[in-house]
């Protein structure tokens, strides 16, 4: 496999996209009015507690106050233990209302939500991360060689100061790498997490305290796998800031970073910006001309899996397998795309025969296992639906790019013009009886105007009769098929 990197960069908004093999898999964006705020490290006061839910509310300068759960708080008597501390406790033995705390971001503010925090900081390198009030070591489960992760370990082993009580997490991105580059991060971050601690004690409560680096540079760190075979950037401060970035901490990539200067946007290339307009769509076409309809909730996503225009060629069975086959790999690709987190629900076709409802899970589970998110799949239920959770840290592509409608509220539908139009006569019956006047004028869109003069034509005199009043008919152009009023005159 072969992917390729391509950033979108300008004074306002950053975009990064990843291609595999031709196509689009994921999307990163980034704009300056609101940057995403995961890993992130505040300096927070505790504004309630609330032991009930054993949480608090921290104000950490946001718009809404942030959630820190009692089981991700530190608890200096647990230091020396290497656990943390139990979630039973009363979290008013943890913090207290109006306590500063250091505090870091581990889930953006999402819809009504507010961010969720941790007192767990971590600081991520190119290869590792540190965890400075925890301790042991880890290895990433994608290093799969015994012998590679070994002797990661050992070396990570080898370089802790005397006394160091930290914790050490390495990274995927480590996997062959040198002795001396996993020693430079682990320096690194030890004077890192030093300068957070010094500018922590000066800044005051509410306030920003270090920062994750930019989208451009947070791709370098994180997504460079040895399969990316380049990595295309537009804007030329970026692409300076990016080469000093590799230079300094992994100088091997620094051939793969590459300025973008042709004419044609970089987002033409490999038709990514219209697999992103398609990726707002709820019907994603498959090539067998089935298709999935996509629906995202507050409380779930669900899945849809439809034959569509596909016969197949030789049974009913065998259509519906295929068509289930290729919906997982889709499924998978989809949820990358629109990076859909919380609850997933996928309905399949029904399917007769218990080796292919297995092979579509299996196909489905391989299909994810290049997703850089965790994610679990649960048994079939009982209804023969897929449950699996995905976890969600950051907006989804929709949120990012949408709002909700202002015509339906969101709903995703809107009342008929007939529907309408029994409103309407309701409405000038209540009218007239409530209030005196001597007639009454209707404003109305256009659709609505035109089906009382026509096909509600005879229920228009009749309301006229039955109120004894005429009843007069005037366009807004500005109203939407739902929205109308009954003056009185």
């Amino acid at each position: 496999m072969s992917a390729e990197i391509l950033i979108n960069a300008s004074s306002h908004e950053a975009r990064a996209a990843v291609v595999e093999n031709g196509v689009l898999q994921e999307v990163f964006m980034e704009r300056a009015g609101h940057r995403g705020i995961i890993g992130n490290i505040y300096k927070g006061k505790v504004s309630r507690v609330l032991p009930g839910m054993q949480a608090a509310f921290i104000e950490i300068g946001l718009e809404r106050t942030a959630f820190l759960h009692a089981s991700d708080i530190f608890d200096p008597r647990y230091a020396d233990t290497g656990i943390e501390s139990p979630c039973t406790e009363n979290i008013r033995q943890l913090v207290s209302e109006g306590a500063e705390i250091l505090v870091q971001v581990v889930k953006d503010p999402l819809g009504t939500k507010g961010a969720r925090l941790t007192t767990f900081i971590t600081l991520p390198s190119r290869h590792m991360v540190y965890m400075p009030k925890s301790s042991g070591i880890g290895v990433s489960a994608r290093i799969e060689s015994p012998v590679e992760r070994e002797r990661l370990r050992v070396i990570v082993q080898q370089n802790l100061i005397s006394g160091e009580e930290a914790g050490y997490i390495v990274r995927t991105a480590a996997g062959d790498a040198s002795a001396q580059a996993l020693q430079a991060d682990m320096t690194y971050l030890r004077k890192l997490w030093e300068f957070v601690c010094q500018k922590g004690l000066h800044t005051q409560a509410g306030h920003l305290v270090h920062a994750d680096l930019p989208l451009h540079l947070r791709i370098l760190r994180d997504l460079l796998r040895p399969d990316v075979n380049v990595v295309l950037i537009d804007q030329n401060s970026a692409h300076r800031e990016m080469l000093e970035f590799a230079h300094s901490f992994m100088p091997a990539i620094v051939p793969k970073i590459a300025i973008y200067t042709e004419s044609l946007p970089i987002f033409e290339l490999h038709h990514v910006e219209e697999e992103i307009q398609k990726a707002l769509d709820r019907k994603v076409l498959l090539k067998s001309g089935g298709y999935l309809m996509i629906d995202q909730t507050e409380a779930m996503t669900t899945i849809d899996v439809n034959t569509g225009a596909y016969v197949g060629h030789r049974n009913l069975e065998e259509t519906i397998f295929r068509t289930n086959l290729e919906a997982a790999v889709t499924i998978a690709r989809q949820l990358r795309l629109r990076n859909l987190g919380g609850i997933i629900i996928i309905d399949f076709i029904d399917m007769e025969e218990l080796e292919h409802r297995s092979q579509v899970i299996q196909a489905l589970e391989r299909a994810l296992s290049d997703d850089h998110v965790k994610t679990n799949i649960s048994s079939v239920s009982p209804l023969g639906l897929v449950e699996m959770t995905r976890k969600r840290t950051r907006e989804s592509l929709e949120h990012l790019l949408c709002t909700a409608c202002p015509t339906c509220d969101g709903r995703g539908f809107i009342k008929t013009v007939e529907t309408v139009c029994f409103e309407v006569c309701r409405e000038v019956v209540r009218q007239s009886r409530q209030f005196g006047c001597q007639q009454l004028m209707v404003l109305a869109h256009q659709d609505v105007i035109e089906r009382l003069l026509d096909e509600e034509s005879s229920a228009l005199a009749e309301l006229e009769l039955m109120t004894g009043k005429p009843v007069r008919l005037q366009t807004e152009a500005l109203y939407s098929v739902d929205q109308y009023d009954v003056v009185l005159m």
